[in-house]
């Protein structure tokens, strides 16, 4: 995969904050070498968190995050200035610019708190350097003129310098898989399969097997007998689909490992152990409970969507009980989970480690279980220990 196709959410997420007209835009440009952001003298150009997927040297592939200024005022200005906050829990490296002639704001004060408390490598960089001199006194501090090109380049050295470590090493099925072995991937196409292409997920996953020097294959449901029987050995694993999770149960012999994309993801981002303990929550939903099922992607919903439409059926009819859903998708996400007995995310292909990781401790701070699409579907098809095969130490948490 090239450097310009990586997904989003496997870049590393470099966002800008500050005051209104301290130069955060002309800096963002002037750290990428583009106009990426729109420069003005009017106080609030920025009105919304500009995100821009790019290649930058020496870190590679990256997500740029323009935000609105910090101390914006007003009805409008406090929603921006939530918005801009709300980019922490995908920020993997902050970097703050403060008007070199003016100093060290509160607004700027209460910002690095934040840094702290969710443990973001950040930087101070000390705008306007031309105009202004400023006594530099910290490591991660530097004084930079976006007008003149001042630092900019010892800036990007600093950042890609925190940028180190930020990322895991997970890997989607690779590391599960020998060379040569073959990898069976169900992918049903229906109304709300996108038209002509597969979902990021598979993408990643196929791409994932290659890398391993695997041999991917890729079927539907209603033709796995065939391409199990033509096969003159065992496949290594079958991947499926979660909502064709119980008709690919029945169909894959039980001597070959099934799991799903949602699982294998649920790994990926880390939250795998807690979607497993999570799950039993079904099994103690009452009438009338409510239950938040969220996406990290927005996209237009069929007329039989996954997430609105088959898992609050299949919920309802595994716990025989009347519950309430509720959905968000994309950046947002519930504030104050204590007003329902269960969150089921998706898979969180669109999501970096660190939103994800933020959405799984939201609900763990507030004793909130939480689980996945897959994980779900597994555990209300009887098929769940079987799904959790590939990992054995999580697969025991059901036995207790």
């Amino acid at each position: 995969m090239s450097l310009n196709a990586t997904p989003s959410a496997d870049r590393i997420h470099i966002a800008f904050f500050g005051k209104r007209n301290a130069g955060k835009s002309s800096v963002v440009n002037a750290v990428t070498g583009q106009n990426l952001a729109i420069v003005s003298d009017v106080l609030g150009t920025t009105t919304d968190p500009v995100l821009k997927a790019m290649e930058l040297l020496p870190m590679g592939p990256v997500v740029i995050i323009d935000t609105p200024g910090i101390d914006d005022e007003g009805e409008l200005g406090a929603l921006r200035v939530k918005k801009s906050y709300q980019v922490l829990n995908k920020t993997d490296v902050a970097v703050l610019i403060v008007d070199a002639s003016a100093g060290v704001s509160p607004e700027d004060e209460r910002l690095i708190e934040r840094f702290r408390q969710k443990n973001i490598p950040y930087i101070i960089a000390y705008n306007k350097s031309d105009l202004a001199s400023v006594e530099v006194a910290g490591s991660n501090e530097i004084s930079v003129s976006a007008a003149t090109g001042e630092n900019i380049n010892k800036l990007k050295d600093m950042i890609a310098g925190l940028s180190k470590g930020t990322q895991s090493d997970r890997h989607i099925v690779s590391d599960m898989l020998s060379e040569g072995d073959i990898v069976v991937l169900v992918v049903p196409i229906d109304a709300a399969a996108p038209k002509g292409r597969l979902i990021l997920p598979q993408q990643q996953t196929i791409r994932d097997i290659i890398d391993a020097h695997c041999m991917s294959i890729v079927t539907q449901p209603e033709e796995l007998p065939a391409v199990l029987a033509s096969l003159n050995k065992k496949p290594r694993m079958v991947i499926t689909d979660s909502q064709a999770f119980a008709q690919v149960s029945r169909l894959t012999p039980e001597n070959v490992t099934l799991t799903s994309f949602s699982i294998l993801f649920a790994n990926y981002k880390g939250n795998l152990k807690l979607a497993a303990a999570g799950v039993t929550a079904l099994d103690r939903l009452q009438d009338g409970d409510r239950v938040l099922i969220s996406e990290g992607c927005t996209h237009h919903r069929q007329c039989d969507d996954i997430g609105t439409v088959k898992l609050p059926r299949l919920i309802k009819k595994y716990t025989g009980k009347d519950i309430s859903f509720e959905w968000t998708s994309g950046t947002e996400f519930a504030e104050g989970l204590k007003k329902y007995s269960m969150v089921i995310h998706c898979g969180g292909c669109m999501l970096n480690e660190r939103e994800m990781k933020y959405r799984l401790k939201c609900a763990e701070d507030e004793d909130v279980p939480i689980t996945n699409y897959g994980t779900a579907i597994a555990y209300m098809n009887g098929i769940l220990r079987r799904s959790l095969a590939p990992f054995p130490e999580i697969q025991k948490l059901l036995d207790n």
